[in-house]
């Protein structure tokens, strides 16, 4: 079993809180530490009965699924964890976000941000999850990433909906004059079969609502599941394909201006010279006015229209300051190369004794390569956009984010009014992927509406100021090592990774008075927790002195890492003699769930059966976010290039709740990684990205989408995430299926710096 890296003090002392002072479960865990924030939002005659259910007398009820929904199906999921143990259909529910608050707080998000693996269920391990997920609750951080929502809601939603529902039976039973155990449920009603009578859950709300919940309440077991475990049709698809304003670009509010945004190009550059004249003459125009936030230095332009602000911005005339990093990108290469080579970082995993292992290890046995990933954009659909409107003291937002509390905290500081004075609306996402978990959007619009005497101000960003003042996923730098054994499978592997701190740069923006203090595993995410063993196996976390703003993209560390770790365990196979799927189930035979999810892909992609000339394929695997996945990518040499034929995916999820959005996750997430790998950086000349909008930041097209097979496992005993699992093995898959086509080893991304793809 792996052990990882030493625990800080500070670490160890969350988790040992939580083991002796223990972790309120139940129901009544919704009542506190927070209090109930739809109770004053309540129409007339409706009842809320926890801060997840709501009963109108017309039995129209309510779900409220406070995740953010950005085409992942999480607001569908989340309402079926209710709805499942209130006995109603989806059809009978309405779903909302609802409103920002901290009883919505997301334990699960933080649970794994300690040291150790998924799959490490030591009694210290634990402990430091339990005491992760206290920090959250106390933190009360509305947020959604991480592939956490539906882990988090897993068990208090559920207990939401059973709560409701026995309230319900309660109330019935009193109103019937007849025993509690009488009666039944069924699609929002509740039965006296002996009688016949039954009464509507929203004749019985008022007088349910008003019960005290139970202490204790018994979930369905899984054979009895109507809901759960089925495919459902998307609550929110309707809306969606006609056309609704349901995205935080489609606001439309009375008396209505509208703005955009002008950064400095050099990451946190003040301006020299500035000269708005030509800008503010120019028609439309209401007001110039500047900015600065954690974020850095610009303008906001305000005017009658978008076209007005957006040519406006275009007129600014400025000077900006020099960038305070390396300031293209071969000084960011020679930078991280110098972090490689300087000795330092933290081992975040130490099995046995690596330096010792290699001592005395023969050249023929020894295998080497670097590795290197590049800076990457979100280039969400919908770029970044928010509205706002100040007035009389209070400040109202609409916009789609990841972190309503968060919107509601940094806008309120910006503006200088209290929390419980902001009102923050969070529509549809139009992509996220981790950028709207930054609030740079939000408050420039919070700050814009301070300048327009009450008037709502709608700052829409162009594609290109976007694509140039992203939050970047970090450019890396790896150095790996291995000892072959005889029988061809390494006996010591020896990793580094030199890469800037993300957790650092985002302490900066969200919560500058936070120092960050201790290693950064987000640096080796995806490299230091496989469930790969060993005996000499160390990973080693090198943070990068580069201050380009840098945050969490699509499976975060793991995107890179999972490139560097099975990139360089095929080319283990390939000097060891081996197969790269029987390596892998050599090195994972302690965890059954690997084996079985790797097993898995190889046989539903006949991965043994050999391919006409001109066709090869690849396999990775990667343990994310609690889930284990193995790909296979098939691919073709054609005249127009590479061609990316099929892929194969094999996870185990722990417990797969609607495999329809289970299985579309996964191929949208494949398909992200797959982009990436062939196509995407960002680059920096004198400071400034280079890329600007889809033309030289392109996605894969949908003639160029492989076709997709899925098989979902429920194997392992724990839940573990969906949304972003799939992303880390598809770069590693393919590029280690074009060795096995071409004999070209390609150990950097994009792999189209090399390669020509159809």
């Amino acid at each position: 079993m792996a052990s990882i890296g030493k625990i800080a003090r500070r670490t160890f002392l969350i988790g040992a809180a939580a083991v002796a002072g223990g972790v309120a479960v139940g129901y009544y865990y919704y009542r506190k530490p927070y209090a109930n924030p739809l109770d004053d939002q309540l129409a007339a005659g409706e009842a809320t009965f926890n801060p997840y259910v709501k009963i109108a007398p017309d039995n129209t009820i309510t779900v409220i699924a406070p995740r953010e929904e950005m085409g992942q199906g999480v607001s569908t999921t989340l309402a079926a964890l209710v709805a499942e143990e209130l006995d109603v259909t989806l059809e009978q529910v309405r779903v909302e976000h609802g409103p920002t608050s901290k009883a919505y707080y997301n334990a699960a998000i933080l649970e794994e941000g300690g040291p150790f693996a998924f799959f490490d269920e030591s009694t210290l391990a634990e402990a430091t999850r339990n005491g992760m997920g206290v920090v959250g609750k106390f933190l009360g951080l509305q947020g959604t990433g991480g592939s956490s929502s539906i882990r988090d809601g897993w068990d208090k939603m559920r207990q939401a909906g059973a709560a409701a529902r026995l309230m319900l039976i309660a109330a019935a039973a009193q109103k019937l004059g007849v025993a509690a155990g009488e009666l039944e449920t069924a699609d929002g009603k509740v039965l006296h079969r002996q009688s016949g009578r039954t009464l509507t859950y929203g004749e019985l709300a008022a007088e349910a609502a008003a019960r005290s919940p139970p202490s204790e309440v018994a979930l369905k077991e899984k054979k009895d599941w109507k809901l759960l475990g089925k495919p459902q049709k998307r609550v929110d698809m309707l809306a969606k394909v006609t056309g609704a304003p349901v995205f935080g670009i489609d606001v439309r509010l009375p008396d209505m201006l509208y703005g955009t945004v002008k950064f400095s190009p050099r990451f946190g550059a003040a301006p020299i010279r500035t000269d708005l004249s030509k800008a503010e003459k120019m028609p439309g125009v209401v007001k110039i006015v500047p900015l600065e936030t954690t974020y850095g230095h610009g303008f906001g332009v305000i005017a009658q229209n978008t076209w007005a602000a957006f040519k406006a911005a275009e007129a600014i005339e400025v000077e900006w300051g020099k960038a305070a990093y390396p300031a293209d990108s071969a000084a960011i290469a020679k930078t991280l190369a110098d972090a490689l080579a300087s000795n330092g970082g933290s081992a975040m995993r130490d099995d046995g004794d690596v330096d010792t292992a290699f001592a005395d290890a023969s050249r023929e046995k020894i295998v080497e390569a670097d590795y290197f990933v590049p800076y990457l954009a979100h280039a969400t659909m919908e770029p970044m956009n928010a509205t706002a409107q100040l007035r009389d003291g209070a400040l109202e937002i609409w916009c789609g984010n990841q972190s309503p509390t968060l919107v509601r905290e940094q806008c309120a500081a910006a503006v200088g009014v209290d929390q419980d004075r902001v009102i923050v609306h969070t529509a549809y996402l139009g992509g996220g992927f981790g950028r709207r978990i930054e609030m740079d959007y939000a408050l420039c619009a919070a700050l814009m509406a301070r300048e327009t005497e009450g008037r709502p101000v709608k700052v829409t960003w162009t594609r290109e100021e976007d694509t140039r003042h992203d939050t970047y996923r970090p450019a890396a730098l790896g150095k790996f090592q291995a000892r072959l054994g005889d029988d061809g499978l390494p006996v010591a592997i020896d990793m580094k990774i030199a890469s800037p701190s993300i957790m650092a740069s985002v302490l900066r923006r969200l919560y500058p008075s936070i120092p960050a203090l201790g290693p950064d595993k987000t640096i080796v995410d995806g490299a230091y927790n496989q469930p790969y063993t060993v005996p000499d196996y160390r990973v080693t976390a090198i943070a990068a002195p580069i201050d380009i703003p840098i945050g969490f993209w699509r499976s975060v560390g793991n995107s890179v890492n999972g490139f560097f770790h099975e990139g360089f365990l095929d080319e283990i196979a390939v000097a060891g003699k081996t197969d790269p799927v029987e390596l892998r189930r050599k090195l994972m035979a302690a965890y059954p769930a690997a084996v079985k999810v790797i097993e898995k892909v190889a046989e539903i992609s006949k991965w043994s059966e050999p391919l006409p000339a001109g066709r090869a394929k690849g396999v990775a695997f990667t343990q994310s976010f609690g889930s284990w996945v193995a790909e296979v990518v098939q691919i073709a040499d054609t005249p127009a290039g590479i061609r990316i034929e099929k892929v194969w995916i094999a996870a185990d999820v722990g417990t797969a709740l609607d495999p329809g959005i289970i299985e579309a996750q996964l191929v949208s997430a494949a398909v992200y990684g797959l982009s990436a790998a062939v196509n995407q950086e960002i680059t920096f000349t004198d400071g400034a990205v280079e890329q600007s909008n889809f033309h030289d930041f392109d996605c894969m097209r949908i003639f160029q989408c492989p076709q997709f097979e899925v098989a979902i496992l429920e194997n392992y005993h724990r839940m573990g995430g969906v949304g972003e699992i799939a992303t880390p093995p598809a770069a590693p898959a393919l590029a280690n299926a074009i060795f096995a086509l071409t004999g070209k080893r390609l150990r950097s991304l994009p792999l189209s710096r090399e390669v020509r793809f159809a």
